[in-house]
């Protein structure tokens, strides 16, 4: 089986949905982010303030090269992942991948508390959210093999929701 890949907005809940969906396949979960964590020893904030996002940026690609190789993987990408024109591209070549859309309001929500997301350090992080989005929503599209509508429910209905989406995916594709 290939990589699932799942993109979407920071807070669209890409992790949470991911480490439910690998249980339930009976894959591994990566977490990108994560990993350049384990791999750098900084945080991405650190990152961001060392290197810039320019610098995070080229990380991801490295990392996101490295994970997208691997089989039987479901893989939980950063919100910017598909803001380089590469990493759509690797994403789209070796996996199936999933957009979760969620609605700015929901995203909001989830991340105004969260001090460990260095895009929404701003004065105003709800408007930020709004941009992000509109620059992003594009580019995920472009991206996904599939687009679920997310933000509600929990990560069981969601998980559900990507299941029903993969057969009929996977229907639609075998078809000569």
């Amino acid at each position: 089986m290939s990589c699932l890949i799942l993109i979407g907005m920071m807070g669209a809940g890409k992790t949470t949905v991911g480490k439910e969906l690998a249980r339930r396949r009976k894959m591994r979960f990566a977490d990108c982010d994560q990993a350049i964590v384990a791999r750098t020893g900084v945080s991405i904030p650190t990152i961001f303030e060392l290197e810039g996002e320019a610098g995070f940026r080229r990380r991801e690609t490295q990392m996101i090269d490295e994970l997208t190789r691997e089989p039987d993987l479901v893989l939980a990408t950063g919100g910017g992942v598909v803001t380089t024109p590469l990493n759509r591209e690797l994403m789209r070549e070796r996996g199936i991948v999933i957009y979760l859309d969620v609605p700015t309001q929901v995203l909001f929500e989830r991340t105004r508390h969260d001090r460990n997301r260095p895009l929404l350090q701003v004065e105003n992080p709800r408007q930020r959210i709004e941009e992000l989005y509109r620059a992003r929503d594009p580019l995920y599209r472009e991206t996904a093999h599939i687009i679920l509508e997310g933000g509600r429910g929990n990560p069981g209905n969601m998980v559900r929701q990507i299941e029903e989406a993969l057969a009929r995916y996977k229907a639609d594709t075998c078809r000569p």
